[in-house]
């Protein structure tokens, strides 16, 4: 039976460390726990946000509603064959853990995510991905609750409009739906994605190409470039790469010879935030309790009791910084509450 716990500090509950308080805090074990609290003990007039592990979220202020939290767990093998196998997964499952349990298993697709914050509900909403890799390209359909209705429905990937970090579910359908499980395809073949960034580089410190190593190389990847949530309050990537048209990354080029472009198709290109926001000079900058890694400008961090509004006021003044100097509007990839 679910508990609600009153005035409750979220601070253990948001990677940032940010230290508010919820009017009301649930967690629930199971749809029918979900489904008993909504149709009994909601009050209709309170905001309600689903949370999961609190890696893509920067709370502002005290949430005067309800602040569930998602403890459904468990991996059932629904469906295999010779070539994949198909996996329904609880959204209360931490996310690092399901891509060990996948990679210690020898199924292919989600070791290019290692270390990734979170849990496996919120992971198909903002659609993560490293390395080459989106878990769109994994996920076959994922299961929901409807807030208002109480209905549980099933999303195909399609259905789900999946986008560079984006899903419906951040769209028409934000704080419409609680995702309960999510069903992933995997591949029992090697079939590798290595051609990203500089992983194929950190595998050439191994003897041969396989999925342990591959995640291991993309964990020291990370770790060399990203501070731990549990020592340094931080909620990952803050900003999302912006796509720009070709015109205006052929004119940056003119006065930025080294700007980083990848092209998304003849008319768009991807530029990296992170070199946008160093160049612009923030990266390793420090104003009062909150600053810019100093390894990855994309990542702002917590020094040690900053405020939410503190944080979202250095990613303005970033964003603003950026669009003075490129013409370039990045987004903020964080949830800000």
């Amino acid at each position: 039976m679910f508990e609600i716990k009153e005035n409750f500090s979220l601070k253990n509950y948001n990677t940032f460390g940010i230290d508010v308080k919820t009017k009301y805090f649930l967690e629930y074990s199971s749809v029918n726990e979900l489904s008993n609290f909504l149709v009994t003990q909601r009050k209709q007039n309170l905001p309600l946000m689903n949370i999961g592990g609190g890696s893509n979220v920067l709370f502002t202020k005290d949430f005067e509603g309800y602040i569930l939290h998602s403890k459904i767990k468990g991996v059932e093998i629904i469906k295999e064959d010779d070539d994949n196998i198909y996996l329904r997964v609880g959204a209360g499952d931490d996310w690092d853990e399901f891509v060990d349990y996948c990679v210690k298993n020898g199924w292919c697709g989600v070791e290019n995510l290692s270390l990734i914050p979170g849990n496996v509900g919120t992971c198909p909403i903002q659609n993560i991905g490293a390395y080459g890799v989106e878990v769109k390209d994994v996920i076959t359909e994922l299961e929901t609750t409807e807030i208002d209705t109480l209905k549980k429905t099933v999303f195909t990937n399609k259905e789900c409009q999946f986008a560079y970090r984006d899903s419906i579910f951040k769209r028409e359908f934000k704080g419409k739906h609680i995702i309960n499980y999510v069903t992933f395809c995997l591949n029992k073949k090697q079939i590798f994605k290595l051609d990203y960034g500089n992983l194929k580089n950190e595998l050439k410190e191994y003897e041969q190409v396989n999925l342990q190593n591959i995640r291991q190389a993309v964990i020291n990847i990370r770790e060399s470039k990203l501070p731990d949530p549990e020592t340094i309050g931080n909620a990952g990537s803050f900003f999302k790469n912006p796509v720009v048209h070709a015109d205006l990354a052929e004119n940056l080029k003119k006065s930025y010879v080294d700007i980083p472009c990848y092209f998304q198709n003849t008319d768009l290109i991807k530029i990296p935030a992170g070199w946008l926001i160093e160049k612009a000079g923030w990266k390793g900058k420090n104003i009062g309790n909150v600053g810019v890694h100093n390894k990855q400008a994309l990542v702002l961090i917590n020094n040690g009791g900053a405020t939410g509004m503190e944080v979202l006021d250095i990613a303005k003044e970033i964003q603003k910084s950026v669009k003075d100097k490129f013409g370039i509007d990045i987004e903020m990839e964080v949830n800000v509450v």
